[in-house]
């Protein structure tokens, strides 16, 4: 077991100190433990090589579960290792069996405070006073001085999007590691850029309605006008658009409606009510 300060072995009389206090001050990661569980002790000297590499950003919990079963019961764990990150006192992840150090860092690192997160903030404030071009330089300083900070990647990749600069926007999607490129923000950011190279050189919205009113088979210019709608916040009008395609042409563009459906799921989260309405359209469509 590792002497660092910032591991702890905790009970039950000193969990509400440990990890909830502990938590306001900065992320404490829980991890459920036993002496038994081979996979456990894989993922020790990973944990202990990334709580020394952040001194102090972040602390380590460990809870063994022979010894606390009580307050693992409590807590509802019922396989190891399961780790549970606690940020303001509240659980913000939950990661369940073994995991690679990348994908322990980038699930630690989203939640860890950096220096150059002030920065982004300026520029989100920028941005949302009309200023795109001065947002996007504060962002582009801020990951020069912070490379390792991806969260900056993903501003930076949505800032040229807005701009228009699509193909920058791509350039740096495609550069991301494969595990942070399957992250949720990186997955909407490549949903919206797919429509957004759509809407570029689609028709205006009227005059697409226009050809659908003459031409309703046109899955092409369907297809342009939920992208408009996409790019415009109306994620509604355009899943209608889309289950229009999926219900009368499955063919158009390789399946294009389903995947555009599933597209405009990613943008929304995949979660919400709108996202199961559709869910359960795009099965009877498909049925």
């Amino acid at each position: 077991m590792s002497e660092s300060s910032h591991i702890s072995n905790v009970t039950q009389a000193t969990f509400s100190t440990d990890v909830i206090n502990a938590s306001h001050r900065v992320p404490v990661l829980v991890d459920y433990w036993a002496e038994w569980c081979g996979p456990c002790q894989m993922q020790m000297p990973v944990l202990n090589k990334l709580i020394e590499e952040h001194a102090g950003n972040f602390l380590l919990a460990k809870i063994n579960t022979d010894e606390e079963r009580e307050l693992a019961r409590e807590h509802g764990i019922r396989s190891l290792p399961t780790m549970r990150l606690y940020k303001e006192g509240e659980v913000v992840e939950e990661i369940l069996g073994a995991q690679t150090e990348s994908t322990l860092r980038v699930i630690i690192e989203r939640h860890i405070a950096r220096p150059s997160d002030s920065v982004r903030l300026a520029a989100r404030a920028a941005h949302q006073q009309g200023r795109p071009e001065e947002a996007l330089a504060l962002l582009q300083k801020a990951l020069k001085d912070d490379p390792g900070n991806h969260r900056i990647r993903f501003d930076c990749a949505e800032m040229h999007l807005l701009l228009g600069q699509l193909d920058e926007t791509g350039s740096i999607l495609a550069a991301l590691p494969p595990d942070i490129r399957a992250e949720a923000d990186a997955v909407r950011l490549g949903a919206l850029l797919g429509f957004a190279h759509q809407a570029r050189d689609a028709p205006p919205v009227a005059e697409l309605e226009q050809t659908l009113k003459e031409q309703p088979a046109n899955s092409a210019a369907r297809y342009q006008l939920a992208a408009q709608h996409v790019m415009s916040g109306q994620p509604e009008t355009a899943m209608k658009e889309l289950l229009y395609i999926i219900q009368h042409d499955r063919q158009y563009g390789d399946d294009a409606g389903r995947k555009g459906l599933l597209a405009v799921f990613d943008l929304l989260g995949n979660e919400g009510e709108l996202v199961s309405s559709y869910r359960r359209k795009l099965f009877n469509a498909m049925h």
